[in-house]
């Protein structure tokens, strides 16, 4: 087990285990508004036009702020990889069997998958979180995902993430099942016609989609009534991967940690802190828009702008990694740039 990261659950009075977590949404600190002002101003006198680097130069303004440090940096990333079973996924909704699940943090373990290497490639740490994935969380269709207790435990164990020092995190997962997982999550959410927000997955033909959105309407019918708190949606139709990638968001909020966030499920996850709160993404910013039908919308909703199109739709955490080295390139430029003063460079007459 990580150590702990200093955001520490504050007892309450019901004893009903979300409301510890509903006390720390109600503690999220602002973004440092001195050290972002100290960005612009650098920013101001470095050797280019004003402005020329774009959204390079939001970005080293973002991770100040939320840092709350005048001087951004990223020396130690890492991307934290939640793992979950999900019990819908015998209901056929993926091309995979759920054995993979397994068989994929073996080859995260061995440094085989998509994520070593690109973390490899580019220095980023690596942890990975198995959320007992040997025993399935119920199918959604039939009962809940987790008990209110089961699910803000998981929560506060996705707080450990940060544990040991972190700059900047990225949030990915692993689990067959979890796109239908994700796609239940954003209707309940939301709203909206359910085939919106299904997409094909790890690459299911027609009839696999149809079995989402099957599988999605069900659920969705069988918690009506007790999906207008975003815990509650979370814990019912939800996953523990999902619950633990809400409640590193959160500690990451709480310790001054920006969180890039991957694809369609990591987003899903972020999505219910959005919808306790408005702001409580503030501290995050969108790696990539994935080729998942949903999260396009998603990202809308949120009001993200990602970082990155590849057309990706891996999960892992990858989309998020490489996002990354652009987060690595704003800060060079920023920290790095010499301004015209120490260049001798003439400024704009």
């Amino acid at each position: 087990m990580p150590q702990s990261t200093g955001a520490v659950i504050p007892p309450n009075p019901t004893g009903l285990p979300f409301d510890d977590i509903r006390a720390l949404l109600a503690r999220m600190p602002g973004p440092d508004e001195a050290s972002a002002a100290s960005v612009r101003a650098r920013e101001a006198e470095l050797i280019k036009p004003a402005g020329a680097l774009g959204r390079l130069e939001e970005i080293a303004e973002w991770l100040a702020a939320w840092q709350r440090k005048p001087t951004p940096t990223v020396d130690r990333p890492l991307v934290a990889i939640f793992a979950g079973a999900h019990g819908v996924a015998a209901r056929g909704v993926s091309a995979y069997p759920a054995a993979v699940t397994r068989q994929m943090l073996d080859a995260f373990s061995s440094g085989q998958a998509a994520i070593n290497q690109i973390c490899g490639a580019f220095g980023l740490g690596l942890k990975v979180f198995d959320l007992a994935t040997e025993k399935p969380t119920p199918d959604f269709t039939e009962d809940a995902a987790m008990t209110e207790a089961e699910c803000a435990a998981t929560m506060a164990y996705g707080m450990e993430a940060i544990a040991g020092g972190v700059d900047l995190l990225v949030v990915g997962e692993m689990g067959i099942g979890n796109t239908t997982v994700a796609s239940a999550l954003a209707a309940a959410l939301f709203g909206g016609d359910v085939a919106d927000w299904v997409g094909r997955g790890t690459g299911v033909d027609e009839e696999g989609v149809a079995r989402k959105v099957a599988a999605v309407e069900a659920a969705l019918e069988r918690h009506a009534g007790n999906l207008d708190d975003p815990l509650e949606a979370l814990r019912r139709v939800g996953g523990r991967e999902f619950a633990a990638i809400g409640g590193a968001i959160l500690a990451a909020r709480l310790e001054g940690v920006p969180v890039v966030i991957d694809g369609f499920v990591a987003t899903a996850a972020a999505a219910v802190l959005h919808a306790y709160d408005a702001s409580a993404l503030a501290h995050c910013v969108a790696g990539h828009k994935s080729a998942e039908a949903g999260h396009k919308r998603l990202l809308k909703r949120l009001e993200l702008k990602p970082l990155l199109d590849l057309d990706m739709r891996l999960g892992e955490g990858s989309g998020g990694a490489l996002a990354v080295t652009i987060v690595k390139a704003a800060v060079a430029c920023h920290t790095g740039m010499a301004t015209f003063a120490e260049a001798a460079v003439s400024e704009k007459g």
